[in-house]
């Protein structure tokens, strides 16, 4: 890979460097798909926020001013596009996302594939072009546009059985940065829908953990709330998801009606 260095370039979050660290990262997921609401997500702190292609409300169509709104706080903006496709991984890092989580990953194969469309030749398979806003606005050229790659988060899901199978395949890959468990995926894929307390489960997020820990890698999860978080992350789990802008809004509303109609 590529020595190089990659000069300052507003607006670009790496969050490499705090994980290599050893720290613990929180974010949120947002699937709205509106700017306003990913900006108030953003705006409480969270270190990153995954806009969620796959299972939220916005399309790619909104992804350019959902990724301005994060970019008016210091959180880093990851995409999980609809799927591990290059042309879904190339668009959302053209338009400016610092990372990408790919979904439906079972395979070391399929997870080779979608960090080589991370990456620019010869390190992977990404088309080039320099005017566009995840390289810069033109403000790189051709001898520095390489490093970008290195800048960009990788983050493989790992959310059925075939996954946890090959997970010390898939986290020996370079460029795999998080191994991050889907929990209701994984659950159902394991014949135990839901069932987050059952052996079952919590053996294979050891496994994704041993594995995340033996390559130096991150282990990573989806948490409904901040009730599991002390447990997970005495499981060694280091980076960490708290709900949903979906998940808030229905949270308090059903509180507030709760409480208002005395039930």
């Amino acid at each position: 890979m590529s020595t190089l260095t990659l000069p300052p370039v507003p607006g670009i979050v790496d969050l490499h460097p705090r994980l290599q660290a050893g720290e613990t990262l929180f974010g949120a997921f947002v699937q709205l798909g509106s700017p306003l609401a990913t900006e108030i997500v953003a705006r409480a702190g969270f270190d990153w926020l995954i806009i969620d292609l796959e299972h939220g409300a916005g399309t790619e169509t909104d992804l350019l001013s959902n990724l301005h709104a994060v970019s008016a706080t210091p959180t880093a903006a990851l995409v999980r596009p609809p799927s591990g496709e290059r042309l879904r991984i190339g668009r959302a890092l053209d338009l400016g996302a610092h990372g990408i989580m790919v979904p439906r990953v079972d395979l070391p194969a399929q997870a080779m594939e979608a960090v080589s469309f991370m990456r620019y030749p010869p390190d992977g398979t990404r088309g080039l072009a320099l005017s566009t806003r995840g390289a810069g606005l033109t403000e790189l050229g051709h001898t520095e546009i390489q490093a970008i790659g290195r800048r960009l988060l990788g983050i493989i899901q790992i959310e059925s059985v075939s996954a946890v199978e090959h997970v010390e395949e898939i986290a020996a890959i370079d460029g795999v940065d998080v191994l991050f468990v889907g929990p209701t995926d994984l659950s159902h894929s394991l014949g135990i829908p839901g069932q987050l307390d059952h052996p079952d489960y919590l053996g294979a997020l050891k496994r994704v953990v041993a594995a995340a820990d033996s390559m130096g890698k991150v282990a990573g999860i989806l948490l409904r709330d901040g009730s599991a978080l002390a447990g997970h992350r005495a499981l060694g789990f280091r980076f960490i998801g708290l709900g949903s802008d979906i998940a808030y809004i229905a949270d308090v509303s059903r509180a507030l009606a709760r409480e208002a109609l005395g039930v």
